[in-house]
C-alpha cells in the first residue's frame, strides 16, 4: 500500500534482486564520525498560514496560505533550537493546482487531473521552478526561494527538498527549463508504446479519459471550474504514475500523473547495463567511473540535469519518493554524480520493501532509508495497545549491519497524527516511542510541523480524510498556528499542555544530538529483564547505548494507565563492557538533571530500583 491507500504495480519490486539478512549479534559497537541528524518536515504552504476559516475545499483566498517569507530567521531559529539540523520543505518544486496564476504567465491546470484545489505536491509541473502559491510575488518566486535558503543556511540548518523520480504531473510543461536541456518528453516517438530514449510509457491509439468519479466525489468539490468537465486532452494516452496501463484509469490510481521511463521495457526487462553484484561494497567514486562512457536512458540524464539544478541553488539533499519503483542503478548513476559534487550531500529515500533495502542502500548509494514497515509500524501498534515491545527487539537485531541508514519517524505527511484519534488520539501516548525512535540507534530522528505541540490533524479539507493534516488543500493548522502566534513563533497561545510536550520534544532531540553515546554501542538489555526482573513486562523497554566516554541506560513505559515499581537488572556482559567493578553508581537522569538513581553492581548482577509513573521514560548517564 501506498500514500494514496492503493497497491502499487512496482518495476523496481519485480526487478531488484533481495539480499539475504546477515546474522548480527546482538551488541554492536558504531565507529562512526557522522553526527546524529535530526530532520525537521515542514509542509511548506501550510507552514505560515495564520488564516483559520478551513471551509473544506477552501479557495487560497477563503483559506489562504503560507509563503516562503514566513521562515523568518526568528522561526528557523526555534526550529533549529529543537535539535533540528536539517529542515525538508516539502512541497518546493512546481506542481499542478487549481489557483489561477495566469495573470503571471503561468497557464492553468485542469481541475479533472488534480487532486484536492492546491494540488499534490507530487504531481510536479515543472521541475526548474516553485510552486507560485509559496511567493509573495509569483513572478520572482525562484528568487524568493534563494533568500529562503540563504536565511536556512544563516541559521546553521541544511535543507531538503522532494525530488519525484517515478511520475510527473499529467501536464508535466517544464516552461523553467533552462536553455540547451530539452523539456521531459519533449522528443518522445508517440508511436510507439516503448523505446529506451523515450521519457514516458504511451498506449498508441488511444486517448486518456479521466477516471469515474465515485462515492460522491467531484473535482474541487463540486465547484464550477471553466476546465473541470471530466475530459483532459491527451492523445496518445500515457501510462498513469503508479503503473497503471489503462487510458482510462480508476479513480484510485494516480490519475494526476504520468511514468517516467527509466529503461524498463514493459515486460519488465532492462534497457541498460546492470550494476554487478561487488559494487555493493564499493565507494560513490567508484560508482561514478563505473557510469563513465556508458550510453543510459535519456530520463536518466534530464533527472540530473534536474537535481543539478537545485544544487546549484544551494540544496543540501533530497527525500526521494517512492524511489523502489524506479531502478536501483539508476539511483547509483544519479547519486555518485550528486557525491561527486557535494559528497555532505543528504540523500533520503522512501523505500517500504524490507527486502530492497540493502540494495537501496549499498548499490543505490542511499544515505537514508523510512524505516517504516518495521519500527514505524512495530511502534505504533505497542502504543495503540495490541503490539508487544518484544517485537522491538527483534525489529533492531534485523537492521544492526544498515541501522544507521534507517531513518526513524513517527509522523510525516503520510502518516495519521499521533494526536488524531484514529491513531490514538492523545499526543502523550507518544512520548516513551518518541524516546524510543530517537534514541534507539545512531540513524536520523525526523519529525513532522505539529508533531511537537501535540497537531490532532482533525480538519476536513476536501480531498482525502481527516487524520492526516492535508496536503492537497489550503488549510490551517490549529495548535501550529498557535505555536506561530501571529508570526511571533514564541508560542504565546499554547496551552499549558502543548507546552509541555513541545518542551519535552525540545530536551528528547537536544539529547540525542548532544550526548556521544547515542552515536556509539547498542545492547537491548529488555530480553534480560523480561527473564529475571519480577513486573517487568511487554509494556516496558529498555536498552543501553555508549561509548569510551559515556554510559547511557533508557527505558520507556508505553503504559498510559500504569506505574511500576521495580528493579530493573543490568546484564554482566555490560558492566563488563564498561569496565565498572563492584560498587554502587549514580546515574543522572538528563530528562530531569534533579532526579538521579543509584546502580547497585556485584560480581554477578546489576540492580536499578526504578519508579516509573505512565508513560515515563529515563535517561539515565553513568557518573564514574
Amino acid at each position: 500500500m501506498n500514500k494514496y491507500g492503493i497497491t502499487i504495480i512496482s518495476l523496481a519490486l519485480l526487478l531488484a534482486q533481495c539480499n539475504e539478512q546477515p546474522k548480527q549479534n546482538d551488541m554492536v559497537s558504531v565507529k562512526t564520525k557522522k553526527e546524529k541528524a535530526v530532520v525537521y518536515q515542514v509542509f511548506t504552504r501550510l507552514f505560515g498560514n495564520t488564516n483559520s476559516t478551513n471551509k473544506p475545499w477552501g479557495t487560497i483566498e477563503e483559506n489562504g496560505v503560507g509563503k516562503f517569507e514566513d521562515f523568518t530567521e526568528k522561526a528557523l531559529q526555534e526550529i533549529k533550537d529543537l535539535g533540528v539540523t536539517h529542515i525538508w520543505y516539502t512541497g518546493v518544486p512546481h506542481h499542478a493546482t487549481a489557483t489561477d496564476y495566469s495573470a503571471f504567465g503561468i497557464s492553468n491546470d485542469d481541475p479533472d487531473v488534480i487532486k484536492g484545489r492546491a494540488g499534490s505536491p507530487y504531481a510536479v509541473k515543472d521541475y526548474y521552478n516553485v510552486n507560485p502559491d509559496l511567493a509573495v510575488d509569483p513572478s520572482n518566486r525562484l528568487n524568493e526561494f534563494k533568500d529562503l535558503v540563504a536565511r536556512t543556511h544563516k541559521v546553521g540548518l541544511k535543507l531538503l527538498i522532494d525530488i519525484v523520480p517515478n511520475h510527473v504531473a499529467r501536464n508535466y510543461e517544464g516552461a523553467g527549463t533552462p536553455d540547451g536541456i530539452d523539456i521531459l518528453g519533449k522528443n518522445d516517438d508517440k508511436s510507439v508504446n516503448y523505446t529506451r530514449d523515450n521519457n514516458f510509457y504511451y498506449i498508441p491509439g488511444e486517448s486518456f479519459e479521466v477516471p469515474e468519479w465515485k462515492d460522491g466525489y467531484l473535482p474541487l468539490g463540486g465547484d464550477p471550474h471553466p476546465l473541470s468537465d471530466s475530459k483532459f486532452g491527451e492523445t496518445p494516452a500515457k501510462w498513469t504514475g503508479n503503473g497503471s496501463r489503462l487510458p482510462k484509469p480508476d479513480i484510485d490510481d494516480w490519475y494526476e500523473t504520468i511514468k517516467v521511463n527509466y529503461g524498463v521495457k514493459p515486460d519488465g526487462s532492462l534497457d541498460f547495463d546492470r550494476l554487478p553484484d561487488e559494487y555493493s561494497t564499493k565507494s560513490f567514486k567508484e560508482h561514478f567511473e563505473f557510469w563513465q562512457g556508458r550510453s543510459v536512458p535519456d530520463s536518466w540524464t534530464k533527472i540530473r540535469d534536474i537535481v543539478a539544478f537545485w544544487i546549484d541553488l544551494g540544496v543540501d539533499g533530497f527525500r526521494y519518493d517512492m524511489a523502489e519503483m524506479v531502478p536501483v542503478e539508476f539511483w547509483s548513476f544519479l547519486n555518485s554524480h550528486i557525491k561527486m559534487t557535494n559528497p555532505e550531500a543528504f540523500l533520503l529515500a522512501e523505500v517500504y520493501n524490507p527486502k530492497l533495502y540493502r540494495d537501496y542502500i549499498q548499490k543505490g548509494k542511499m544515505d537514508y532509508l523510512y524505516d517504516k514497515v518495521e519500527l514505524y509500524d512495530s511502534l505504533k501498534h505497542v502504543m495503540q495497545g495490541h503490539g508487544s515491545t518484544d517485537h522491538l527487539v527483534d525489529v533492531q537485531k534485523g537492521m544492526m549491519d544498515i541501522e544507521h541508514h534507517m531513518l526513524h519517524f513517527l509522523e510525516n505527511h503520510d502518516e495519521q497524527r499521533i494526536a488524531s484519534p484514529e491513531f490514538v488520539g492523545d499526543a502523550e501516548t507518544g512520548k516513551p516511542a518518541m524516546v524510543v525512535s530517537a534514541l534507539l540507534s545512531t540513524s536520523p530522528t525526523m519529525i513532522y510541523f505539529g508533531q511537537e505541540v501535540g497537531e490532532p490533524g482533525t480538519e476536513d479539507a476536501g480531498f482525502g480524510k481527516p487524520s492526516r493534516t492535508s496536503i492537497f488543500d489550503y488549510i490551517g493548522v490549529p495548535h501550529h498556528q498557535r505555536w506561530m502566534n501571529e508570526k511571533k513563533f514564541d508560542g504565546g497561545q499554547l496551552s499549558e499542555a502543548e507546552k509541555e510536550l513541545r518542551e519535552f520534544y525540545k530536551k528528547l532531540l537536544n539529547i540525542s544530538v548532544n550526548e556521544e553515546a547515542f552515536m556509539g554501542a547498542y545492547k537491548e538489555i529488555h530480553s534480560y529483564n523480561r527473564k529475571y526482573t519480577d513486573g517487568y513486562n511487554q509494556r516496558l523497554f529498555s536498552f543501553v547505548r555508549w561509548t569510551e566516554n559515556q554510559q547511557v541506560l533508557v527505558i520507556a513505559n508505553f503504559d498510559k494507565d500504569r506505574s511500576y515499581d521495580l528493579e530493573l537488572k543490568l546484564p554482566p556482559e555490560v558492566f563488563k563492557e564498561w569496565d565498572l567493578s563492584a560498587a554502587e553508581y549514580t546515574l543522572k537522569e538528563l530528562f530531569d538533571e534533579s532526579n538521579s538513581a543509584i546502580l547497585q553492581l556485584d560480581d554477578t548482577s546489576g540492580n536499578l530500583p526504578l519508579k516509573l509513573a505512565p508513560l515515563q521514560s529515563f535517561v539515565f548517564v553513568l557518573d564514574k
